[in-house]
């Protein structure tokens, strides 16, 4: 077989223009028109302050791209030649030199086109024609109102088989793409090509078996037969077999002795074998498949108890806790993802110890470079297929045909994947009918169109998905019962969304009256980091209701809510600069309140996924990382509470409850110390226990009251915080503070903070010390996007704290203590 790609990179040379107009200009492929306009500095930027509204126009316009390029002499002597599309986005007419190959009508779906006979050597013209999806989209809305007129998103992006966020979202712009968004290629044969190749594993007591079924497409008598090798890990062992193909199809298998098992962030290693897969005619290879593969179980344990029904996540026979967050994508424009940003997120991730990323139904399905990096870092995903939040018309068959395609060719793109645990549906849409009012019993399209969504989504779909993929579960809509229309939310049995306190204003202690069987959704704002806010604002515009920090707020009333839930807990702040400090701040303490109480009750709840990990634009959102791959302080507190052993304070002032909480496979043990103190640092009592965890569990090592000594006067409750710290063999794993009063209410001092900068190898080892309690210090510095080893830190007074990160390149000590930048909770108002 050959392959020969026919993107920028690979030396075609590819231009586009608006159709209708007669010039052409350079464009990149894979690209699209709005970054091609922007490399051109035909548009403005589009995330800067209200450019997307600028920039409308090059969604609503039709699109041509033009690819010249020479095919090499081994694909012009293929006795088979195809053309392949991964992505096209999305409506799209397709011409090799003027002859009409086929249209494209699903970003998502890979096409593939015969052009034997068509090509020449030497210069070859391909051309790509692009129908605005907008414009489509507005005019089937028109015809069957399926979504409703908002400023949040463009109409009808229900019709179209393309990101829905992309037509906007309650965090994401207007922006659709336009343009070849994936690779472009060449492939030529010889007698046959493999067209499918199912990967499967099966454990038992003396190893796993690995097999594959294979189905190939061939074109004469040739016999064909298939090998299967696979290589371990460390690249030294080598298992082999070999089978004859029968009928098109044909099926290998090979043992696997003394596996080394893949196992979730936290948990164990993440060993790779690597899976290839030949096509072979008188033993030439015809075609081969690649195939990286973690071997392991994963099953989603669904059993009555005294509280309903379990949703726990098991791997390998262990019960695991699901930690971790929805993921978006991660840029307006995904082909300007390169491998450094995809990593970035992925590694920041299982460095916050989490071990399960939600792939939202208002994407895409990933890039292979995202799912390459989830195998290794340990990331479970937990995976929507590509609907959310509207009614699609699942009424209409060729729209169920179309999806079908797309189905089949991610399903057994991403089948083998260690890192996929599940099949979801879609997102919210079972609610919407259960409780946002879509159900209308009046309405006869309406009731049409509900049995269409049960019979696709109960019935269709995992029907499609049990066919391609029998090995992993399927969930119909998240959240869900698993009961069609009936209580998607609900505390006894499948996964729940809870968004009362974001939506619904109620405090954070609103979480711990949830009790949920697993939560793949809740989440509070924040405003991103400053030097983020400035790549959209002008310093003139830094103000929460001014109109630039409005457009760059999507969801309705999202800085009032805010700011509503800011004067529950902090000091107004002094700035703006400390307004952006203080609202990660305070979405750090409620995202903690929640998890921490989740992960106390881990024997009823089994997981919880934080909306949402990152943004796809600079922008105030639920992100726990910025646009820019910035941590927010909700990113370091996640490190902490997401920890394999966590202490968490159950506070009922005057009652202080100390728990430990284990993720670790066995028993833990270790000592809670902890004291009573003022905020100048004197202990007024102190005392220690010793506790015992049993494995993947959690316990309540304390309970202590001190009415006597907070309730003496009020001023008393405001100079007291509750400190508890955790040690095991004398090493402190965590420590967690507490206190009476909201922080707008403790009587904190100047904390004089001092920090000491030394070098120790490639790590700036900073040492920060305070003469009064010091909350949530940050620290950063200026000019370098750095992320520490913690951050957003209390330092008790007389304590001493440390905290690393590497040097940047090319810095000195003497510049990073010159850049270096600390403020705390007490300089936010003073």
């Amino acid at each position: 077989m050959i392959q020969q790609s026919i993107t920028s990179a690979a030396g075609a040379q590819w231009a586009f223009r608006r159709r209708g107009e007669q010039a052409w200009m350079h464009a990149s492929v894979p690209g699209g028109a709005h970054t091609d306009l922007l490399a051109l500095e035909r548009i403005p930027d589009p995330f800067v302050g209200d450019n997307e509204i600028a920039v409308q126009w090059v969604a609503q316009a039709d699109w041509e791209y033009r690819g010249i390029f020479e095919p090499s002499a081994q694909a012009l002597a293929a006795a088979h030649l195809f053309l392949v599309a991964d992505g096209l986005d999305t409506l799209a007419e397709v011409r090799l030199n003027g002859t009409l190959l086929g249209k494209a009508e699903n970003m998502f779906r890979t096409y593939r086109w015969d052009v034997a006979g068509l090509l020449k050597a030497g210069r070859n013209e391909l051309l790509v024609t692009f129908a605005s999806a907008v414009n489509y989209c507005a005019a089937r809305n028109a015809e069957k109102p399926l979504t409703p007129k908002s400023g949040m998103s463009l109409e009808g992006g229900v019709f179209v088989r393309k990101a829905p966020c992309h037509f906007g979202w309650d965090w994401g712009p207007m922006l659709p793409p336009v343009g070849i968004w994936r690779d472009l290629r060449l492939e030529g044969y010889a007698h046959a090509r493999l067209e499918d190749v199912h990967v499967r594993q099966q454990h038992g007591k003396n190893g796993v078996t690995l097999s594959a079924s294979v189905q190939a497409e061939s074109w004469d008598a040739a016999p064909l037969s298939v090998r299967m090798v696979v290589t371990s890990p460390n690249g030294k062992k080598r298992f082999e077999a070999s089978a004859p193909l029968a009928g098109g199809k044909a099926a290998v298998s090979v043992a696997v002795k003394k596996p080394e098992l893949w196992w979730p962030n936290g948990y164990g290693a993440q060993p790779l074998y690597k899976v290839e897969v030949t096509l072979e005619a008188g033993g030439e290879a015809q075609d081969v498949k690649t195939f990286q593969v973690g071997l392991r179980t994963v099953e989603v344990r669904q059993g009555p108890d005294e509280w309903g029904q379990s949703f726990t996540f098991v791997v390998n026979g262990v019960p695991v806790f699901m930690k971790g967050s929805d993921w978006i994508p991660a840029d307006s424009f995904p082909t300007r993802m390169t491998q450094e940003r995809y990593e970035h997120l992925i590694r920041s991730a299982a460095e916050a110890h989490q071990n399960m990323l939600r792939i939202w139904g208002g994407g895409f399905y990933e890039d292979e470079r995202f799912y390459d990096l989830c195998d290794r870092y340990g990331i479970l995903l937990w995976h929507d297929f590509m609907f959310a939040c509207y009614i699609y018309p699942h009424d209409e068959d060729a729209f169920i045909e179309n999806i079908r395609h797309e189905v089949v060719d991610n399903v057994r793109r991403l089948r083998h994947r260690a890192c996929l645990a599940l099949w979801c549906g879609n997102n919210e849409m079972e609610q919407g009918w259960a409780d946002w009012g879509w159900t209308r019993p009046e309405d006869p399209l309406r009731v049409l169109e509900r049995a269409a969504y049960e019979r696709f989504f109960y019935h269709t779909l995992p029907e499609w998905v049990a066919e391609l993929d029998p090995d992993h579960f399927y969930w119909p809509s998240s959240a869900s019962s698993n009961v069609p229309f009936e209580k998607p939310n609900s505390a006894e049995r499948g996964d729940m969304h809870y968004w009362d306190v974001w939506h619904g204003r109620k405090p954070f202690t609103a979480y711990r009256q949830q009790y949920p069987r697993f939560m793949s959704e809740f989440g509070f704002q924040s405003l991103p980091p400053l030097e983020t806010i400035a790549t959209y604002a002008e310093p003139k515009d830094w103000n929460m209701t001014s109109y630039i920090m409005e457009h760059h707020q999507r969801s309705g009333n999202g800085n009032g809510l805010m700011i509503g839930q800011m004067t529950d807990t902090f000091r107004m702040p002094k700035d703006f600069a400390a307004l952006s400090y203080l609202s990660m701040v305070l979405q750090a303490e409620g995202i903690r309140y929640g998890v921490e109480h989740w992960r106390r009750n881990k024997h009823r709840v089994s997981g919880t996924l934080i909306w949402q990990l990152n943004d796809c634009w600079p922008v105030a959102s639920w992100s726990s990382i910025d646009y820019y791959g910035r941590w927010k302080a909700l990113h370091y507190a996640a490190k902490r509470f997401y920890a394999p052993v966590l202490l968490s304070i159950e506070d009922a002032p005057p009652r202080m409850d100390v728990h430990v909480t284990s993720d670790v496979n066995a028993p833990w043990e270790g000592t809670v110390r902890w004291q009573l103190l003022t905020l100048g640092g004197e202990v007024v009592r102190s005392g220690e226990a010793g506790v015992k965890v049993p494995a993947l569990a959690s316990a309540l090592a304390c309970s202590l009251d001190f009415a006597a000594d907070v309730e003496s006067s009020p001023a008393r409750r405001r100079e007291l915080v509750f400190l508890a710290q955790l040690f095991q063999g004398g090493e402190q794993v965590s420590s967690s503070l507490a206190t009476f009063v909201p922080n707008k209410h403790l009587e904190l001092k100047d904390p004089q903070l001092a920090v000491e900068v030394r070098k120790e190898g490639r790590l700036a080892v900073f040492e920060i010390g305070a003469r009064s309690l010091a909350r949530f210090v940050e620290l950063k510095l200026e000019g370098a996007d750095t992320v520490f080893s913690d951050n957003y830190v209390d330092v008790p007074a007389g304590w001493k704290v440390r905290v690393t990160c590497p040097i940047p390149a090319g810095w000195s000590l003497a510049r990073v203590k010159k850049a270096l930048r600390v403020r705390s909770l007490y300089e936010s108002y003073t």
